[in-house]
């Protein structure tokens, strides 16, 4: 077994843990906050990219260095970036749902949003001219 797989391993291992406690503070009815939200995340962040990419080394899988791997890679981000300006639709009308009121940081998130992609693209295409 190569280390790529026993790094995955180890951090899907955490991850479950840190799921398993945090869902016991929910169940005993202590607060879940910021760190056990940002842990679950973190280790989840760490886990995926462990399982996607292959190493040069091992020569398994996709590299994410190679033509293919940077495909990917710009594909997932422009699906990532719409998915995230849909939760953040979807967390700001819940808000309102719930409280009763439009939370204005959440809006000023979301005006943000929706303006990022344009603006790095043209940044970006001002780099070819």
């Amino acid at each position: 077994m190569n280390t790529r797989k026993i790094g995955a391993i180890a951090v899907g291992a955490a991850t479950l843990i840190v799921v398993v406690f945090t869902i016991y503070k929910v169940i005993v009815g202590k607060d879940v906050g910021f760190n056990e939200i940002i842990t679950i995340a973190t280790l989840l962040m760490m886990f995926f990219p462990m399982i996607t990419w292959g190493t040069k080394a091992d020569k398994d899988g996709i590299f994410e260095d190679d033509e293919l791997g940077k495909k990917i890679t710009e594909r997932s981000s422009k699906i990532s970036y719409f998915l995230l300006l849909f939760f953040i639709l979807v967390a700001l009308v819940a808000d309102e749902i719930v409280n009763e009121t439009m939370n204005i940081f959440l809006l000023g998130v979301l005006g943000l949003a929706m303006i990022t992609l344009p603006i790095v693209e043209f940044l970006v295409s001002k780099k070819y001219r």
